[in-house]
């Protein structure tokens, strides 16, 4: 059994610079004032759309992101219906094999404190368990899809996520709050302060007002 940490990785290019020029194309049809496209015009339209909440202009660029976390985090992220998404699935995925490395791999609690304790301690012998249970099952005669049944909430699952920058932006608002769950917050978080960075126009009012 494999003990890792949750992670992501942006998988689409970000340049700021490009993401507003289109997004200001796209936003200026509305307006008809195409002709007033210049120097710094892009940040100033797109930032004075964002201010007054008028964000269907910034539907129009897609980010898509790999997170690697448990199946709790999976069935949270599925509840936002604007995404589009590609999971890492157990019924295809035989963790007996050798591309697998022979072995589930879970990811490790939020509260997790390298088995210094006893819920630490509880909490990987039943990871050790299961895994020896579904191994056996497989051993059995049973198929993965049917094995899996057994495989715990903090099994690691891949990820692909795809949306639109502002439904990014509402994800980040919910999934960053004081009210989400810490599986959420700890990807989450780092996520949105890195895509301010990248963006800022799009995504600095979050952080700033305590989302991150």
């Amino acid at each position: 059994m494999k003990v890792i940490k949750p992670s992501y990785e942006i998988l689409t290019p970000i340049n700021s610079a490009e993401i507003l020029r289109s997004l200001e194309k796209v936003a200026r049809t509305c307006y008809k004032s195409e002709e007033k496209i210049g120097e710094g015009t892009a940040e100033k339209i797109i930032k004075m759309l964002v201010s007054n909440r008028h964000e269907a202009m910034i539907e129009f660029f897609d980010i898509t992101v790999k997170f690697i976390s448990n199946r709790g985090f999976s069935h949270e992220m599925v509840r936002h219906r604007l995404c589009s998404f590609a999971q890492e699935s157990t019924r295809y995925c035989n963790y007996s094999a050798d591309k697998f490395g022979n072995e589930i791999t879970v990811i490790e609690p939020y509260w997790y404190e390298q088995g210094n304790n006893f819920a630490d301690q509880q909490w990987f012998m039943e990871m050790g368990r299961i895994e020896k249970t579904y191994f056996m099952l497989l051993e059995s005669g049973l198929k993965a899809q049917d094995a899996r049944g057994v495989l715990p909430n903090d099994l690691k699952t891949e990820i692909n996520v795809k949306a639109n920058l502002r439904e990014w932006r509402q994800i980040f608002k919910l999934r960053t709050s004081s009210a989400a769950h810490p599986d959420m917050k700890r990807l989450m978080i780092p996520l949105c302060q890195e895509l301010s960075e990248k963006i800022p126009i799009i995504f600095e009012d979050i952080c700033n007002n305590g989302g991150c």
